[in-house]
């Protein structure tokens, strides 16, 4: 059994994205007798089953939320102090550190005990903070992140990619040597999301009446943070440009921050009476609504990120139109309805092409759904971690002195 120590850089858990992966890696690690304790910022939901230590908050920023923030800054120098004290207390076999920052404090703490650390990498460091608009392209501290995201990633002996398209990133824009970089894909359970059956007819149509949305209406479902690189603005321009052909339409937009800023949008362009804002959905009740929707989108932009939410949709069996990015391609394959990314009319084309035509959507989503079960199952994903885990410890002692070339040669004995 291995003692894990998991650094979550962010207000775990909080219902979206990167959190999702951390839950379920988490989960699947005990589920195969490991132990994890994981350590994360003040704020968040506890999760039944998860050991969970949290920071001290900021005195004078107690309730900030998701994204980047000067004051996280102070919350990693206060979750840095809590990693060390938890790790001096919990004698760690293993560090496993999310995000950059996560991965940046892991280093430190691995130096320090000789606990060899793997690397969760969710994302580019500098490609997200341009993405929340927190740096200006082209300017210094561009410049600086990008340094300091280049030193974490040559620093870590081992690099957890999320998805094939990061790790081939890690390997072209940002030269990490190719055995020290594992794909270990976000996963989902496909007991838990799965589609809708007709034992399920009574309560859904009592969820629709509960959130307003009559009964004819095909349902296009969106689940996830809502933001400009998430496309959010342009899923309600694509609503705008469908009601123009369509009356039957109806969007159902689950997910936060930012709800009344897109409500207003939905109004500003006249059709509020065709889109629904659930805002948070807690992820226990994520397969329930998704079995609302007839066809699921994720008009997301960023192409250094993973798209998990992609896999929920598939394993419900909802046909799903993305943009046509490297992550939606890994996923989706040649299943899914692809727009030109970025464009709001291509997009209402798309989803326009499962609307007129269910059938086929029906075909597509049986296929996806099947897709999820034989490529994305979370059981493959924890056996694969502890492959990774035995490969670091066989050679703890070595690691400790060089830990990128002593590991190397094992990491890429590994499938």
């Amino acid at each position: 059994m291995y003692r894990i120590l998991m650094i979550a850089p962010t207000s775990f858990f909080s219902d979206y994205g990167g959190h999702i992966r951390m839950l379920e890696e988490a989960r699947i690690l005990c589920k195969l007798g490991q132990q994890v304790k994981l350590v994360t910022y003040y704020r968040g939901r506890d999760v039944d089953g998860l050991d969970i230590v949290r920071t001290r908050p900021a005195p004078w920023r107690a309730d900030y939320e998701v994204g980047s923030s000067r004051h996280k800054f102070v919350f990693d120098i206060l979750l840095a102090w809590k990693s060390l004290a938890t790790a001096l207390r919990y004698h760690p076999d293993i560090i496993h550190a999310h995000m950059h920052e996560g991965a940046l404090i892991g280093s430190i703490i691995s130096r320090l005990t000789g606990a060899p650390m793997v690397f969760d990498f969710q994302g580019s460091l500098t490609s997200e903070m341009l993405d929340h608009h927190f740096l200006r392209p082209g300017g210094g501290w561009q410049r600086a992140f990008r340094w300091l995201e280049d030193q974490v990633n040559h620093a870590a002996p081992v690099i957890l990619a999320s998805s094939k398209n990061a790790a081939e990133l890690l390997v072209s824009k940002f030269a990490v040597e190719p055995a020290r970089v594992q794909a270990v894909p976000d996963c989902v359970n496909v007991d838990v999301f799965r589609p809708r059956e007709p034992a399920d007819e009574a309560d859904l149509a009592a969820l629709k009446a509960q959130w307003g949305i009559p009964a004819e209406r095909v349902v296009v479902a969106y689940l996830g943070l809502l933001a400009p690189y998430q496309g959010t603005h342009l899923l309600i321009e694509a609503a705008h440009i469908i009601q123009r052909v369509r009356k039957d339409v109806h969007f159902l937009i689950m997910g936060f921050p930012n709800v009344d800023r897109y409500r207003m949008k939905a109004i500003e362009l006249g059709v509020a009476d065709r889109v629904t804002f659930t805002g948070r959905i807690n992820y226990e009740d994520a397969p329930r609504y998704l079995r609302m929707g007839d066809v699921a989108v994720a008009p997301k932009i960023t192409e250094t990120e993973g798209c998990g939410k992609l896999l929920n949709y598939m394993a419900c069996a909802l046909p799903t139109v993305a943009f046509d990015t490297p992550v939606s391609r890994e996923y989706l394959g040649e299943h899914g309805i692809y727009a030109a990314t970025g464009n709001a009319e291509a997009l209402a084309a798309a989803i326009l092409q499962l609307v007129v035509a269910p059938e086929h959507g029906f075909t597509l989503g049986k296929r996806l759904k099947a897709r999820a079960a034989e490529r994305f199952s979370w059981d493959d994903s924890g056996m694969r971690l502890l492959n990774i885990y035995d490969a670091l410890t066989a050679y703890r002692s070595r690691v400790q002195s060089t830990p990128v070339q002593n590991v190397k040669s094992q990491m890429s004995k590994i499938k």
